[in-house]
């Protein structure tokens, strides 16, 4: 647990039950505990229970490196079932479509008009 406003480690709680981590977070203050605004936890499904019952006003965010990590996957799975191989694909694939240029606009179109599954994906 950290203060990102203040660059500070908290607490490093080594258990993954959520009865402990409870335990342990309910040792700071009721008022402390109530002022916090937003948590960032990885996909461990005992989070949502944890953070409701620790910090009541806090919003729930799942951080960026598992969300990305997932993402990831799934696209290349995809893209090696439809035997898009090569770096290239992957990172047109990726990219911001705001930072590409613009043959690479016209690649993109391309693998993902020859592609339904790509394309319903790069929609979202």
């Amino acid at each position: 647990m950290s203060d990102i406003d203040k660059s500070s480690l908290l607490e490093v709680i080594d258990s993954h039950k959520s009865e402990e981590i409870i335990e342990v977070l309910k040792q700071q203050p009721q008022a402390i505990r109530e002022n916090v605004k937003e948590v960032s936890v990885d996909m461990w499904g005992g989070f949502p229970k944890v953070i409701k019952e620790v910090f009541p006003n806090a919003l729930i965010v799942i951080d960026r490196f598992h969300v990305m990590k997932l993402v990831n996957k799934a696209l290349n799975k995809i893209r090696l079932n439809l035997e898009l191989k090569g770096l290239k694909n992957r990172c047109l694939l990726l990219k911001n479509e705001a930072d590409l240029i613009e043959s690479e606009k016209l690649e993109l179109a391309s693998l993902l008009k020859d592609s339904a599954c790509l394309g319903m994906i790069k929609i979202l």
